[in-house]
């Protein structure tokens, strides 16, 4: 009897190359931290809000499928951040490109695939690969990858990144493959997070405490300060608004793909794929040190390494999920 194929994303390659150890928690063990990362959250909330938009070209739509996702904004102070920033953010987005120059093949789009070993042709009988790609879309007789990304900056930077990314060459190489649709770059929609926040005003007590100091310096000993109410919700659109205008907030990059970039991809999925087998087989999965604050946090599983696999912090701050939620089918929103 043969053993089942391995589902493979590139999630799980990408934190395999990054990290063996952390690979193993989330796809051998499958732990994941109780404790989400709002960043994440909020990226999933935009890709939704897109997903919507792109389908539907209906403002009130997104809108509303926000204030269905974000009704916890009463008393989450998270939640309620998010709900503005995403409401500004896709109110002017829908501005900015309220035509495209492009024709949307599909949206959400699955697909799965074999992994090849690029010298003998044969299929891994190991691994399958699985992705899910935001869009395809077609300009003129070329196809693209629609990607969608949420950045804290979109500068020289962040854009010469781009071409490293592993994901759309992954994506790109498997949508050709087995959905027979040839592709010819990617064009990245990048979206980035406004940093504002909104002002909470101040308390009695910090008014008196700020009354006082300023009266302190004051050669008339009086002041005419006022204490500082809390920012409206209506307020604080408005200037997120002012901000959402200026039209680097947005930023389509298109990069085109070379066919050599798919010869090399294939060579190094094939070899990841050997490495993990190696060691599943020893049962050695060792850590990259180097990766625990490569976002400037500690990683998912920093406090599991930290404790050296203690068993009461995999029991308090993590569950077991099943792989993969990125593959999910998302449910119809419109």
């Amino acid at each position: 009897m043969s053993t089942p194929l391995m589902t493979s994303t590139y999630s799980m390659w990408s934190l395999f190359r990054n990290c063996r150890k952390a690979c193993e928690y989330r796809y051998v063990t499958g732990l994941v931290s109780l404790q989400k990362d709002p960043n994440l959250s909020f990226g999933s909330l935009i890709h939704e809000c897109l997903l919507i938009w792109h389908g539907t070209r209906d403002l009130a739509q997104v809108l509303d499928h926000l204030e269905r996702s974000c009704a916890a904004r009463v008393s989450d102070d998270g939640v309620r951040r998010d709900w503005h920033l995403a409401r500004a953010m896709m109110t002017a987005y829908a501005t900015r490109y309220s035509r495209e120059d492009f024709y949307i093949i599909a949206l959400e789009k699955t697909f799965e695939g074999p992994i090849v070993n690029p010298k003998t042709g044969a299929a891994s009988r190991s691994f399958l690969l699985a992705g899910k790609v935001d869009g395809i879309v077609r300009i003129g007789d070329s196809n693209y990858i629609l990607e969608h990304k949420t950045a804290a900056q979109i500068d020289a930077d962040y854009l010469e990144r781009l071409w490293t990314d592993f994901q759309i060459t992954i994506y790109a190489y498997y949508v050709e493959q087995t959905l027979g649709i040839p592709i010819t770059g990617v064009i990245y929609n990048v979206l980035a997070k406004a940093r504002l926040q909104q002002s909470r005003g101040e308390t009695e007590d910090e008014y008196q405490t700020r009354r006082s100091e300023l009266i302190a310096k004051s050669k008339s000993g009086t002041s005419t300060a006022k204490r500082k109410m809390p920012e409206s919700d209506e307020e604080f659109q408005a200037r997120l608004a002012e901000k959402y205008a200026d039209p680097e907030m947005f930023h389509r990059e298109t990069l085109y793909l070379s066919r050599e970039r798919f010869d090399i991809l294939r060579e190094e999925l094939w070899q990841l794929t050997q490495e993990f087998l190696r060691a599943r087989n020893h049962k050695v999965f060792y850590q990259n040190t180097s990766f625990c604050f490569h976002h400037n946090r500690p990683c998912a599983y920093f406090a599991i390494c930290r404790s050296n696999g203690n068993p009461n912090v995999i029991d308090n701050f993590f569950e077991i999920a099943a792989p993969h939620e990125e593959l999910r089918e998302a449910e119809p929103a419109f």
